[in-house]
């Protein structure tokens, strides 16, 4: 019953998501800030539109990462070209979230070729497409990872199983140190962990130190959503949900159920700083008691 109205719960968030982006949809707008000659983050202002995305320009290939949500793919295609000057060859879906490949369509129609890990492409196959139609699917796939190279910069990506979702992969570009998290990354958010996709809060928490690894204090990193951030600020992220699953784990090891947990308010001193509309301190307490529940 608890992962039924739990399911509930996500549902009716979704739709009051899905209603505040419609009744948005005309404020919203895209900019692209330059973090390094030739490579951008696009972000949505104005709204929900999406996770953060880049690009990256080259003088032969335009690669790109992520996308935004269906009712803005025109409009994000349109700033995508816009920003480039040319059409994308290469477009990385980090996840299978249609905040992420929403624009799917419209860049495959224009020839792009769209990478994404295995389980993506298979999750896509087995449930309603979130990438704007059948046409957005990845052409190519893989398993650990692949590397691109647009000139003299090369993209690494790197899947983490079991994090966000089982199909989540974050792309490191060493030679102008920044890093795409995609959602494995939600910057000053309490993280929202798809365990209906496969998400895992270990399997997050080992992803972001996987990160952090590569990381150092000058690496400008991009959360799937949030403000741009570095290495201290990611590590911050990290720690605050590393402490909040050890918290909800005790209380769990000392028989309490989770509305015993919810009234309890382990995550207090974190919801000034963490709480949003769309992932709360109980609905992050929520996902670990179920988490707990589910792999041990």
């Amino acid at each position: 019953m608890r992962q039924a109205n739990f399911a509930v719960l996500a549902l009716s968030s979704l739709l009051a998501l899905t209603t505040a982006i419609r009744a948005q949809e005309a404020e919203i707008t895209f900019k692209s800030t330059e973090l390094s000659p030739g490579f951008f983050m696009i972000e949505a202002e104005g709204g929900f539109g999406g996770g953060n995305m880049a690009v990256l320009v080259g003088d032969e290939i335009v690669a790109m990462i992520d996308n935004g949500i269906v009712p803005l793919s025109d409009k994000l295609f349109a700033h995508a070209l816009e920003t480039t000057g040319r059409p994308v060859d290469v477009l990385v879906n980090t996840h299978v979230h249609g905040d992420h490949t929403g624009a799917n369509v419209n860049f495959r129609e224009a020839g792009t070729v769209i990478f994404a890990h295995d389980n993506i492409r298979k999750r896509l196959l087995a449930d309603d497409s979130p990438t704007g139609g059948p046409g957005g699917l990845p052409d190519v796939t893989y398993a650990e990872g692949v590397n691109f190279h647009v000139g003299d910069i090369e993209g690494r990506i790197r899947h983490v199983p079991l994090a966000h979702t089982d199909g989540d992969s974050w792309v490191h570009f060493p030679a102008i140190n920044i890093i795409h998290a995609g959602d494995v990354l939600f910057h000053s958010l309490f993280p929202y962990i798809d365990i209906d996709n496969g998400g895992t809060v270990g399997g997050y928490l080992a992803a972001q130190r996987e990160i952090l690894a590569v990381a150092d204090d000058d690496t400008q990193i991009i959360p799937g959503h949030g403000m741009l951030t570095d290495k201290a600020g990611m590590q911050a992220d990290h720690d605050m949900l590393a402490r909040s699953y050890e918290r909800v784990r005790q209380m769990v090891a000392d028989g309490m159920d989770a509305d015993e947990i919810v009234a309890a308010d382990p995550l207090a001193e974190y919801v000034a700083d963490f709480d949003w509309n769309f992932i709360s301190a109980e609905r992050l307490i929520r996902t670990i008691y179920r988490d707990l529940g589910a792999n041990n």
